[in-house]
């Protein structure tokens, strides 16, 4: 996916020699489907035989090779796609979800036909847009064409299907707008696909070392600015949570730093994500079915740094910091134990009840550390952090709490914007009463009740009054609803709406 070239171009797409050729037809009542005149009476034959209606989804394909002696498309193959009825939708978002979706098909159809190269005819939309249409469409041809096979070796065929080679854009008009969505769509795709890369790694192979290797890399391309705080200078600012959760590991922590600022002087939005590169449990050990899954732990801290990758790629007008802390929690003779006192970098001390809700414990010193450092003007956080959050809200939307109704708003707009719903749960004292301690200020964990709810609440003591927000992506880190541009496993769900947040927040329309 990552050398996939993906180009625009203003030829008359009939004369370019492809694999596969694409149109879209959009749905109209009791009527043939609106769609190019290239494809016009192909779409009517269909539709009048009463096998074609334009449907989200339904395909018709066709062989200009065999159609007689008129002059036909140069493409091997043609296929027009249904949209549905997306002219006539008033949400834009959920436009450009249907164009995601369109996309995915695409992916799954070159798959199924083994395409190496697929033009795309764009489709002319009003309500997006020519720049969005194709951000949106690319977006989820490259989401949908994602697969990670890194360690299939010795069982991979050479009839297994490597991915797609080329996508080329075809656009009579707009063809700067175009190119111009087209590069940002790209841009967004990989770097989710990026997260879901990191998140398929095993827990040998990533650990707290490679984060920092990543943002390294990154910093170093793109001339971010990149801190990487080691177990030692952890202990002289006395980074309790994140020391206590590692006590256990032979593997060093680390809290991994991006600093991205505009040339002039900006607001700043600082990302925290949980890097927990697998999750034990700690000496309350999880159940060894499913242990597995905790690779996923670090899903959080994926999204943050491949969001970063991007913002680094595009460089947006406001400042972007993200902070990883990174660790795994594993059991041992050293390990934290239920029952002990840990003092966080803000001094807040918490009394150990569960080391299984070790999230909140490294995610509380890096949003105290990050607010004070870089004095933010939000501060967003994002993590696998509770099972609860998959009881109450399924796999279909990520749980949001926050301080600001501004900042949850700005939020939830994004997400909607990015195919990436979240759901916004209360926070109040009654929740907060639950993690009082009778040795420490707080505890780790609240009781049953409410449980992706106290979590937040143990997070709130580290944030002050700066506008906050926490993500509970634990339900669709995996295993998120399905979609033709989502795969079965990681999602890499987060980055497109930390991205969408930002220029939303950078073009002024959310704050």
């Amino acid at each position: 996916m990552e050398t996939t070239r993906v180009t625009t171009t203003d030829k008359d797409v009939e004369s370019l020699e492809t694999d596969l050729l694409v149109y879209f037809a959009t749905q109209v009542k009791d009527k043939a489907p609106k769609c190019d005149k290239a494809v016009a009476a192909q779409v009517k034959k269909a539709f009048n035989l009463g096998d074609f209606k334009g449907k989200q989804g339904e395909q018709l394909f066709y062989y200009p090779a065999v159609l007689g002696k008129k002059k036909q498309p140069n493409a091997k193959r043609v296929l027009v796609l249904g949209l549905g009825k997306v002219a006539s939708e008033e949400d834009r978002a959920m436009g450009c979800e249907c164009l995601r979706e369109a996309g995915g098909h695409l992916a799954k159809v070159c798959e199924k036909i083994q395409a190496k190269e697929m033009i795309i005819s764009l489709p002319l939309l009003d309500i997006l847009g020519a720049d969005k249409t194709a951000a949106s469409l690319i977006e989820g041809v490259l989401l949908g064409d994602y697969r990670f096979t890194k360690y299939k070796k010795v069982t991979r065929k050479k009839t297994d299907y490597p991915g797609l080679g080329a996508v080329k854009f075809a656009a009579t008009s707009s063809v700067k707008l175009v190119r111009r969505g087209v590069l940002q769509g790209k841009i967004w795709a990989q770097a989710a696909c990026a997260a879901r890369d990191m998140a398929h790694e095993p827990g040998n192979g990533w650990t707290s070392a490679d984060f920092a290797a990543f943002a390294k890399d990154i910093a170093k391309r793109h001339g971010l600015d990149y801190r990487c705080i080691e177990k030692k200078e952890m202990e002289k600012l006395g980074m309790g949570g994140i020391l206590a959760v590692n006590q256990g590991s032979v593997i060093p922590p680390r809290m991994v730093i991006l600093e991205y600022q505009p040339a002039k002087k900006s607001e700043t939005i600082l990302l925290v994500g949980k890097g927990l590169t697998f999750d034990s449990g700690g000496i309350s050990l999880k159940p060894g079915a499913g242990m597995e899954d905790m690779k996923y732990d670090m899903c959080g801290g994926a999204a943050v740094l491949a969001a970063m990758q991007a913002v680094a790629e595009e460089k947006p007008s406001v400042g972007v910091v993200a902070i990883i802390p990174a660790t795994d929690n594993m059991p041992s003779g050293s390990a934290v134990r239920p029952g002990d006192i840990i003092r966080h970098y803000n001094r807040v001390t918490a009394e150990i009840i569960n080391t299984d809700a070790e999230g909140r414990m490294i995610l509380g010193d890096a949003l105290a550390y990050g607010i004070e450092t870089y004095k933010p003007d939000c501060v967003v956080d994002v993590a696998t952090l509770t099972g609860a959050v998959v009881i109450g809200l399924g796999h279909h939307y990520s749980g949001l709490i926050s301080n600001n109704d501004t900042l949850a708003l700005c939020l939830e707009e994004a997400g909607k914007q990015a195919g990436e719903p979240i759901w916004r749960l209360p926070l109040n004292k009654h929740y907060k009463k639950q993690i009082e301690s009778k040795v420490a200020d707080i505890k780790n964990i609240g009781g049953k009740a409410g449980g992706t709810i106290t979590a937040a609440a143990y997070l709130s003591n580290f944030v002050g009054k700066t506008p906050w927000a926490h993500l509970d992506i634990a339900g669709t880190a995996w295993d998120f609803t399905e979609k033709a541009y989502i795969p079965k496993g990681p999602s890499g769900i987060g980055v497109r709406t930390f991205l969408t947040l930002i220029r939303n927040w950078e073009t002024g329309k959310l704050k």
